[in-house]
């Protein structure tokens, strides 16, 4: 995902009627999500609450869950581990471009001292010399 797409997709637009009828859910709904700590809609200077289209999406999760038979601490137990997984494989996306460029170092260094012979071999070579 983009950058761009990520903004729109956190840009917080819609009113909590508007969220509702996206989601397929009663708005009082929407209030019950968020007492329960599902759903964090943006506000408003008023005290208004705006939804994403991150948070429709979230809302749509929260409903197949439930419609698969799962209470909301279930369903907040899952997404708290999605985000979990989704940070994680991130961490790891991170570590493994580090890792790469470290690499990529490595070999450029061992390339450099490839024609640099160790001083410890050049006293061999000289004493066999010397044995001549």
């Amino acid at each position: 995902m983009s950058d761009g797409d990520r903004t729109r997709n956190e840009l917080a637009v819609y009113i909590i009627s508007v969220a509702a009828e996206l989601g397929g859910v009663h708005p009082q709904t929407l209030r019950i999500y968020e007492r329960k700590g599902l759903l964090s809609p943006a506000r408003t200077r008023g005290n208004t609450r705006r939804y994403s289209d991150r948070d429709i999406e979230r809302l749509r999760s929260i409903q197949r869950l439930t419609a698969a038979g799962v209470n909301l601490a279930g369903v907040k137990r899952i997404l708290q581990l999605e985000a979990d997984l989704e940070r994680i494989e991130q961490e790891r996306d991170r570590l493994a471009r580090a890792l790469e460029q470290a690499d990529v170092r490595a070999r450029e260094d061992q390339r450099r001292s490839a024609d640099l012979v160790p001083l410890r071999s050049v006293a061999v070579l000289r004493w066999r010399e010397g044995e001549r």
